[in-house]
């Protein structure tokens, strides 16, 4: 069922065959990115969320200027746009992002924090164009920052494209309503580094699946959807 007060979330990953998505030392045949992105373009979503590590080198740097004039900043949302034709949002609780623009390609940036960040860093935000949301005070509640993404830019259908925590905060917080995934064709075999779904230790908070779509692709990808049992 469609909740009409969050946009519908799509986790879009490609892990290996053992469920790790650090991709480095794959190997991995040269179109794979341009599948994955062909096939989460199937999907027709108006925005794409990660964390603040992958967005690092979509971000760029900048300088952060400290004001002349300190005056205070309200905690409240800053909405630089909302007119976009796409959205390229970040989980950046503590605000160490660097934005060059407001916008990644045509996209516009939202960038989701809590209200311990600096004014110097809101001040350097609203500068760049670049929209953002409060999620908590010191920690982000995500069923409140999907509100507003909703409420706010009208975004109703979002792809879920995180590491492995990020993710698995998703999935905890019962918030993920389909799980697209092009499996690789790979074994990874390591220990400790970031899967599909990380979100504690022990046993986690297991979500039950509907397969609704197998199918094989180029380089011997397969791609997988579910949906999430409620």
């Amino acid at each position: 069922m469609v909740n009409a007060k969050r946009p519908y979330v799509i986790c879009h990953m490609v892990p290996s065959v053992d469920g790790r998505i650090v991709t480095q030392g794959w190997k991995l045949p040269p179109g794979l990115l341009s599948e994955y992105e062909r096939t989460a373009g199937t999907f027709d979503a108006q925005a794409w969320i990660i964390g603040r590590v992958s967005m690092e080198p979509y971000a760029g740097k900048a300088r952060i200027p400290v004001r002349k004039k300190p005056v205070p900043i309200p905690r409240t949302d800053f909405i630089a746009r909302r007119d976009a034709e796409g959205y390229a949002i970040a989980l950046d609780p503590s605000g160490k992002l660097t934005w060059k623009s407001g916008a990644i390609d045509e996209e516009h940036v939202i960038t989701v924090l809590t209200e311990a960040v600096s004014d110097d860093y809101l001040a350097f935000l609203q500068s760049k164009g670049v929209s953002y949301l409060f999620g908590g005070k010191t920690e982000l509640d995500l069923g409140r920052v999907l509100a507003k993404l909703r409420g706010e830019f009208g975004i109703k259908r979002l792809l879920l494209e995180g590491g492995g925590k990020i993710n698995g905060a998703f999935l905890a917080a019962d918030l993920i309503d389909e799980l697209s995934v092009l499996l690789a064709p790979v074994a990874d075999g390591a220990v400790g580094t970031p899967s599909l779904f990380d979100a504690k230790e022990g046993r986690g908070p297991a979500r039950h699946l509907k397969l609704v779509a197998l199918e094989k692709r180029k380089g011997d990808l397969v791609w997988l959807r579910y949906k999430v049992k409620r």
